[in-house]
């Protein structure tokens, strides 16, 4: 029976090669940052309100003026392919019929068009400032042209994290049995099927030659080949000056730099340390969230991302000050285990469990949480 984010965790587990598991579950070296993020939510107690008619709970909201269902997005995530054939398209359709946004990762199994072609929707459209800038001016442009509504710039990853599980695994794109990892692959006899019929794995918005040719390759070495260490908010001013929708900056934990995200030009910020995939010993993302909202003040909406497994950790984050939440793994394990239909499923677990908690809360809208509907425990 799938009630929660953690059974459908568990699921995919089962049904997913154990380097493909790995690739989405995993973190950065010792995975403190991925563990932090969750015990932080732990800390942070609700304070009910009681005899309030809850008959009706509103969960929707707007983020940059754009109405959603609820406040929860889905989350940009590379290769959404891995865990089942074509994936960005399933998702994107399950997060439309929930009334939800989902952003498209530039570094997707499916290129950027042919989600807007066959997810029609306000998508969103996450960009990484490639060393190359020809490419990256490329793909600006290729999203405004398919009406992607918003930019979301990650900036925390000047180089790679150490994902030492992908490591060990010796996590490839597409996907490679060795003799290593046959046995478990062959025993996911549900995932290779899928994975047959569908095309072959790979980084659909970037055409990049590399040497050999088309074969499989690292993952890891590939993608610290795109990205420039050199990024600057200099950057971030020659992007506002290229996108005129929305700019949102994706991978803040300083209150600084929301302070300087604002002085150039963005329109919002998430804090996010993108999973715990990054800088391992980072602060928890519900923990930098408030010095973030202060320093935001009326000039940013604030999103958080990073920790989100339960419909209550998002009425946490909104009571701290957050617009919305952003979630990844959780729609991942849904879309590992059942397409469409499990990112359904995942969806529908957490508007469930906020719908549920506000209720018990005393709130007959996500408005009303505030920062004396939480307090933090010892």
């Amino acid at each position: 029976m799938l009630l929660t984010i953690d059974d459908l965790r568990r699921a995919s587990r089962r049904r997913l090669p154990r380097a493909v598991f790995d690739f989405i579950d995993g973190g950065a070296e010792d995975e403190v940052t991925l563990r932090r993020n969750r015990q932080a939510f732990e800390r942070i107690a609700l304070v009910p309100r009681v005899l309030v008619d809850v008959r009706e709970v509103d969960l929707a909201t707007t983020v940059l003026g754009q109405r959603m269902a609820a406040p929860l997005l889905l989350a940009p995530t590379g290769l959404c392919g891995m865990a089942t054939s074509r994936g960005e398209i399933p998702a994107a359709r399950a997060a439309v019929a929930a009334g939800l946004t989902f952003t498209a990762s530039c570094m997707s199994s499916v290129t950027l068009e042919d989600i807007a072609r066959e997810a029609p929707g306000q998508h969103w459209f996450q960009l990484y400032v490639w060393r190359d800038r020809g490419i990256t001016r490329d793909l600006v442009e290729r999203a405004a042209a398919a009406g992607y509504r918003t930019l979301v710039v990650t900036v925390d990853t000047p180089v790679l994290g150490q994902r030492e599980r992908d490591a060990r695994n010796g996590a490839t794109v597409p996907p490679r049995i060795t003799w290593r990892n046959a046995l478990d692959t062959l025993r996911r006899p549900g995932w290779l099927l899928t994975m047959a019929r569908g095309p072959r794995i790979e980084f659909a918005n970037v055409s990049v030659e590399r040497p050999g040719g088309p074969g499989p390759f690292a993952l890891s070495p590939y993608v610290n080949s795109l990205f420039d260490a050199t990024l600057t908010w200099s950057d971030l001013d020659w992007l506002r000056g290229l996108w005129t929708g929305p700019l949102v900056v994706k991978g803040v934990l300083s209150p600084r730099d929301a302070t300087l995200a604002a002085e150039h030009g963005a329109d919002a910020v998430i804090v996010s340390n993108h999973g715990g995939r990054q800088l391992d010993g980072a602060q928890a993302t519900i923990d930098a969230l408030p010095a973030v909202v202060e320093a935001a003040g009326d000039r940013l909406e604030v999103l958080l991302d990073g920790g989100v497994r339960r419909g209550a950790d998002v009425a946490r984050a909104l009571a701290l000050g957050a617009r919305a939440c952003l979630v990844g793994r959780p729609y991942l394990y849904g879309l590992a285990v059942g397409g469409e239909a499990g990112v359904a499923r995942a969806i529908g677990i957490l508007t469930g469990e906020l719908r549920r908690t506000l209720a018990l809360m005393g709130c007959v809208g996500v408005g009303e949480l505030g920062p004396d509907s939480v307090v933090r425990s010892a």
